[in-house]
């Protein structure tokens, strides 16, 4: 193992070439609060007398669509801090308060509209920050911002104040952070960090506003924050917050079969999640029979003629909390394959150059994926596991960032260990470097494959494969496997991004025999290459304000060199008026089909190459203060995986969101997919999800939730095994909710799913649960 982590030690050479600091410094904009010892009271009315002896900014600038053009409205924010709160308020005049865009919504759901916030780099190393916004009603929502692999994070929650309230001549809203909230290096004296005070302005336009001003030309985005200095005296008390939950649930499962008992089951758990800010800059957080039930379901998937599994976001707060730290330019760590746990510990630190970032908990059973280079599935063995990670992450300056990643997962006769490198190189604003190796040590149980035969019996060696009759597939010959293995991966990259254009290439190579099984690595066996770049245009007195051109070019092949997809695809798209994104494209791509013997993974020889063609289109707009949506639709040759020939398909979707009154808003999403052969149409598939959400006051909602999926099909012309003529699935969720903040929580809800198929026609109810969640934060 140590040997091929040793082949990534070239890249140290990195640390040898030139740096150049590029982080937000105070040319770009200053501002010194000042420490005080008085409160402000978080109410939206700004009439306490602290804030007259508060720092001033005014938000000067657009940034978005016009680029560093006067701003068309003015913003005035005010900041003080205490010893343990940063105070902000704002006060945002409107020429027309009656076209403000505010309404009741859950937190983190405000996107559209007006709304104002600070953007935080606590470290002002351009690397991390956070983010708070309000809307006019003092909703919040909040989010990690990572420049290391240019993402954002809404699922971070942090606990803190706000309100607002709508004027004759505009909003004003007030925010108390607790520092205790934010990790930082507590050093003596005045602090200097990295910020933004940042206002969306959305009405035929969604105007950004800013403090200062932002160069198209600099791909960092957060090394062009400007630096906000106080801070000079710290108490965060204990740094404790004890959350104590209490979970009850009674639910019971039957089969379709006419007369079938119910077959019930009740549960009442306590938890306890601890978390402790031991000093600014490091972060333990424990958790004891936690619950990680989701109260949200997830947001529906189609999936239809695809191969590989579905990926769903992460959603539980012990996981969410400093999840940004584990991040590289590999998904190595999915939390979501420890689905069971009784225990977790996490503890993360950051000072200066030094990231440290470690999580260990087990879980009930063993859960992972099985990747493929045609197909990926969802293993499980029915054994505890303890599950590992740890990162460290090195930042020499604010260009180069270098670091290591190891995951770990085992139970009693399995295990899966991976030891990564990591770095980012910046070496001007305009061209980025990245890459990451990693290497696996795996070993599966004796006899696991055989959980994925397609009889009862050991399906190996096989007697007869063909594409009618074979019980082996890929997933059985990727785990069949004696004793331990091994297998390597890494991406390389590079981009050349300026104000007008950009241009980038990647490659990536994945070994027959790698397992990232704690991550999200679901292709293996492959080498893929990606050339592309495109041109974007600022259009002034137009309706649209940025128009880009692109395209690209990609192949991909197993580790010997075999073809699996090779594809040209071009782009054009447009933001403009109404708030509107419209785009449009075309590719060509050779990709094959399925293996003719399933029990070889050759792909010479052993698949057909298909020739395919297909076009886009895509637009939505929000040009009304209570309505939006957008459209989707591509058209074109699609093989048909299962039956292992060229057809045609169209796929669609349409979302809606209507905001029927203040507090009253339908969120409708709905997928179509049919697919034709040569004979007639094969299948036609329907999802649609529905949500309506009453908010009854910035802490209180009730919410429905509905998810129908209606799937038909055409059993003669499947042409090797056959299907049901129609199925049908509809899940449906009551909840009341009580939110005093994201961990100070009351649920009570309702849950049942209902089935059809050619078997039992008519949706039969096959699962009910009925639910209640309480808990509450106790900061000490």
């Amino acid at each position: 193992m140590s040997t091929r982590i040793l082949k990534a030690s070239p890249l140290l050479a990195l640390c040898t070439l030139p740096l150049v600091s590029i982080a937000g410094t105070a040319e770009q904009f200053s501002l010194r609060i000042p420490s005080l010892a008085e409160q402000a009271t978080i109410d939206g009315d700004l009439s306490d007398a602290v804030w007259a002896k508060a720092a001033e900014a005014e938000l000067s600038y657009e940034t978005r669509p016009a680029e560093n053009a006067p701003a068309p409205v003015k913003t005035k924010a005010k900041l003080f801090a205490t010893d343990t709160t940063l105070y902000v308020a704002f006060i945002a005049d409107d020429p027309n308060p009656g076209a403000i865009r505010a309404h009741l919504r859950p937190r983190d759901d405000i996107w559209g509209e007006d709304m104002v916030g600070i953007k935080l780099d606590t470290f002002n190393n351009a690397r991390l920050a956070y983010q708070f916004f309000i809307n006019p009603l003092g909703v919040q929502f909040d989010s990690i911002e990572n420049e290391l692999n240019k993402s954002e994070s809404a699922a971070w929650d942090g606990i803190w104040e706000s309100a607002g309230q709508v004027t004759d001549t505009g909003y004003q809203v007030e925010i108390a952070i607790p520092l205790s909230q934010l990790s930082f290096e507590d050093a003596p004296g005045p602090k200097d960090w990295g910020f933004e005070l940042i206002r969306f302005y959305p009405r035929d336009a969604e105007h950004r506003l800013s403090t200062h001003q932002i160069s198209r030309a600099n791909d960092c985005q957060l090394c062009q924050l400007g630096v906000i200095r106080g801070f000079d005296e710290v108490n965060l008390g204990n740094g404790l917050q004890v959350t104590p939950s209490l979970v009850a649930k009674g639910s019971r499962e039957r089969s379709q079969t006419p007369g079938s008992e119910w077959q019930q089951e009740e549960d009442v758990e306590a938890g306890l999640d601890v978390r402790w800010a031991i000093t600014p800059s490091s972060l333990l957080n424990a958790t004891i029979n936690p619950d990680f039930s989701q109260v949200e379901a997830d947001a529906g998937q189609l999936n239809v003629n695809s191969n590989f599994t579905l990926f769903f976001e992460e959603k539980r707060s012990f996981f969410l909390d400093n999840k940004d730290y584990f991040d590289s330019q590999l998904p190595l760590l999915h939390t979501r394959n420890i689905a069971d746990p009784d225990y977790g510990l996490k503890f993360t630190h950051k000072s200066e150059n030094h990231t440290f970032a470690f999580l260990g908990a087990n879980d009930t059973g063993s859960h992972f994926l099985v990747p493929g280079n045609l197909s990926s599935s969802v293993a499980s063995i029915d054994e505890e596991s303890h599950n590992l990670a740890g990162r460290y992450l090195y930042t020499s300056s604010e260009s180069l960032a270098m670091g290591a990643v190891v995951t770990g997962k085992r139970s009693e006769d399995y295990h899966n260990l991976v030891v990564s490198g990591d770095f980012k190189y910046q070496p001007t604003p305009q061209d980025t470097f990245i890459g990451q190796f990693a290497s696996s040590d795996t070993e599966y149980p004796v006899g696991f494959y055989r959980d994925f035969c397609g009889s009862d019996d050991d399906c190996l060696p096989a007697a007869e494969c063909s594409l009618d009759n074979c019980d082996v597939n890929e997933r059985v010959l990727r785990t069949h496997k004696i004793g331990a293995f091994q297998g390597e991966m890494y991406r390389l990259g590079y981009t050349h991004s300026t104000r007008n254009y950009y241009v980038h290439a990647d490659y990536e190579s994945v070994g027959e025999d790698f397992r990232a099984d704690l991550g999200f690595i679901e292709k293996v066996d492959q080498r893929k290459a990606v050339i592309g770049g495109g041109y974007i245009w600022y259009p002034s007195d137009s309706w649209f304000n940025e128009v880009e051109l692109g395209g690209d070019w990609d192949i991909t092949q197993n580790q010997n060199g075999e073809k699996i997809e090779q594809e040209w695809e071009g782009w054009l798209s447009a933001e403009g008026g109404w708030q509107s994104w419209i785009g449009g494209g075309w590719l060509t791509r050779e990709k094959v089909g399925r293996r003719l013997d399933a029990s070889s993974l050759a792909i010479d020889g052993n698949t057909t190459l298909f020739d395919e063609s297909r076009f886009w289109l895509e637009a939505n707009a929000n040009p009304l203060a209570w309505a939006g949506g957008g459209v989707s639709a591509s058209w074109g040759d699609e093989v048909d995986l299962l039956n292992n020939r060229l057809g045609s398909s169209l796929r669609a979707s349409a979302e809606l969101e209507l905001k029927l009154t203040d507090s009253l808003v339908l969120d409708v999403t709905h997928d179509y997919f049919a697919l034709d052969v040569d004979e007639g149409r094969l299948l036609t598939a329907n999802l649609t999800d529905l949500r309506l959400n009453w908010q009854l006051s910035v802490e209180s909602f009730i919410r429905l939730s509905s998810i129908y999926t209606h799937i038909s099909r055409d059993p003669g012309l499947y042409l090797y095994h056959s299907r049901d003529a129609k199925s049908e699935d509809l899940g449906t969720e009551l909840l009341y909710g009580y939110k005093l903040n994201p961990l100070s929580v009351f649920y009570l809800g309702y849950a049942d799913g209902m089935q059809a198929d050619d078997d039992f026609p008519g949706l039969t109810r096959t699962e009910q649960t009925l639910f209640m969640k309480l808990s509450y934060a106790f900061i000490l």
